[in-house]
């Protein structure tokens, strides 16, 4: 299986693509999968979810997860 990665909003845009594949042992956190798809330190305003829940940049990722990734909401 893989890790399922997805990028939204200007973040797709920015980046070039929605999505991408990682196989589990090129990444052991949200982090590292940031690192891995981008080549960059993941900024910290980016929102993060794991299978569809909030986590923190060290929150660790598994076989089969998904990974998405949110630019900061802003409002006014």
């Amino acid at each position: 299986m893989t890790i399922e990665v997805k990028f939204f909003a200007s973040l797709r845009e920015r980046l070039g693509r929605k999505e991408a594949q990682l196989e589990p042992a090129e990444a052991a956190t949200v982090a590292d999968v940031w690192q891995r798809c981008t080549q960059q330190a993941l900024p910290a305003n980016v929102m993060v979810a794991v299978n569809q829940e909030y986590v923190q940049s060290q929150h660790p990722v598994q076989d089969g997860d998904e990974v998405a990734f949110f630019p900061p909401v802003t409002g006014g």
